[in-house]
């Protein structure tokens, strides 16, 4: 593996561990001034900024406190010289959640980018597929 793929490797699983344990510091390491993320819950236009980004963190840490886990299943990584992109699948939810919809995951995209020798999370996306379809009763 690459030195670049390994460092951003590094960075998204020490990221994912901050996240499962409520480090807001950790969560916000390694992310740009100018971070974009756009999230499951609202805002739908998303947030833009470390004092917007800091903001969403906290009622998920309190939903998380509830038993929720938070756990990359599979990352993927392709790093040019100075940007990079990398996308994971994540057991996220509680308990209960997951065992109504055990093969439900997260999917968590990130942008990054080199700045000064290091790499940073210049954007951050979050999903759930939709599955309101799977629910509704099938007719014929």
């Amino acid at each position: 593996m690459p030195d670049d793929e390994r460092q951003i490797r590094t960075l998204i699983e020490r990221w994912a561990a901050a996240v499962h344990s409520g480090d807001l510091s950790g969560v916000l390491a390694d992310h740009s001034d100018d971070i974009v993320m756009f999230d499951v819950p609202p805002p739908f236009e998303g947030v833009r900024g470390m004092d917007a980004y800091r903001e969403t963190w906290p009622p998920f840490f309190e939903w998380q406190s509830k038993g929720a886990s938070f756990e990359i299943v599979s990352l993927d990584i392709t790093a040019g010289h100075d940007v990079a992109y990398a996308h994971a699948l994540l057991r996220c939810g509680t308990p209960q959640e997951l065992a109504d919809q055990p093969r439900n995951r997260l999917r968590l995209t990130l942008g990054l980018r080199k700045e000064q020798g290091r790499w940073i999370v210049a954007h951050e996306h979050h999903s759930f597929p939709d599955t309101a379809a799977d629910d509704e009763p099938v007719t014929s």
